[in-house]
């Protein structure tokens, strides 16, 4: 088997020889090339095009999101993101990034913490993110996201899934979720008046800010899920996301919060939202299922179709990954199997406004 060739971006000596290393010993990666800085990864990517790309955001000379605009825009390429930045500046770049195409992102290995287990999630992650075909991002930079045109129910052949009892619309996604949020949420009318309760997979240690970024970019209110907290009532859109390591629950009438046994390796779990959204609102429920890697919300959204709630499946061409959406297509959950800008024009159709 071919070794898969990666690019090795970091500005700290140490911490690209420790990458370096932990690559080095495993008999299907080739580490092609280094960098320490983001104008060299761009002028080393160009020139080898290597497989995948470990890519840290703070760097000198250009940054790590600088780095991930111009790759996804002109010669996309798989990409780790491996940083230890957690302070909420250096927090929103990251999901900068993760929005202009790179695919996940991991801590950098701390000294006090299990160097071995670090090692081990290194080499897995980088193995399933160099293995994705990756679209390009023409628009790479955030601020053309939020000045796309947006699109009217009118400008598209969608199908008639208009109702008028719909009461929640709830939404789960995973790799390529960011940029994917962004865009539904800029897309839909700032008079939108259903409740969006949302599932992202994320790491812990890099999500506790993302409610904050993902409001910054759309014209409604996003938080964090509380526990006991009312089920937002149609009226007014809000948008509530399953906080960090901790499965979003709908009950009796409000939100709950578990830290049960991860479903799919996954905490939160969309599979564990949709369910319930199953079980509470049954056909005054709609849902859908973004791009992701992996099965999680599959059997969830089949739930919600059982129930009679309107389901939607975004498509593969405008996936980052097709896994999850795939999943739910094998099974039968997808009412409808739409482009990522026909999802919002048909989630306007089903606001009471």
């Amino acid at each position: 088997m071919t070794p898969l060739r990666v690019m090795v971006v970091d500005d700290s000596v140490t911490v690209r020889k420790r990458i370096v290393e932990v690559l080095s010993a495993q008999p299907d990666f080739s580490v092609v090339a280094e960098a320490a800085n983001g104008q060299e990864a761009i002028e080393t990517c160009q020139r080898l095009r290597p497989d995948a790309i470990t890519l840290d955001m703070m760097m000198p000379v250009m940054t790590g999101l600088a780095a991930t605009e111009y790759i996804m825009a002109y010669c996309p390429t798989p990409i780790l993101v491996v940083s230890s930045s957690f302070n909420r500046g250096e927090l929103f770049k990251t999901y900068d990034a993760l929005a202009a195409g790179a695919l996940d992102v991991l801590e950098k290995p701390d000294a006090e913490g299990d160097g071995l287990a670090w090692e081990r999630q290194l080499v897995s992650t980088l193995r399933l993110v160099a293995r994705i075909k990756v679209i390009t991002h023409p628009r790479g930079r955030l601020p053309h996201l939020q000045d796309r045109a947006r699109v009217g129910p009118g400008q598209l052949p969608l199908p008639n899934l208009a109702r008028a009892d719909c009461r929640l619309v709830a939404i789960g996604a995973s790799t390529g979720g960011p940029g994917a949020l962004v865009e539904i949420l800029n897309a839909l009318p700032r008079d939108f008046a259903l409740p969006l309760l949302v599932v992202l997979h994320i790491s812990p240690a890099f999500g506790g800010a993302f409610a904050d970024w993902l409001q910054g970019l759309s014209n409604f209110s996003v938080t964090f899920a509380k526990d006991g907290e009312p089920l937002p009532r149609p009226g007014t859109c809000r948008v509530v996301m399953a906080p960090p390591d901790r499965h979003l629950v709908v009950s009796e009438g409000r939100m709950r919060l578990s830290a049960e046994p991860e479903r799919h390796s996954c905490r939160p779990s969309v599979d564990v939202l949709f369910e319930s959204v199953a079980r509470e609102l049954g056909s005054a429920s709609a849902a859908c299922l973004l791009t992701g890697m992996g099965r999680d919300g599959a059997a969830g959204l089949l739930a919600i179709r059982r129930a009679g709630g309107l389901t939607l499946v975004q498509d593969e061409s405008t996936s980052v990954v097709f896994g999850m959406p795939r999943e739910a297509i094998a099974l039968g959950a997808a009412g409808e199997v739409l482009r990522l800008d026909q999802i919002a024009p048909v989630l306007a159709r089903l606001s009471p406004h």
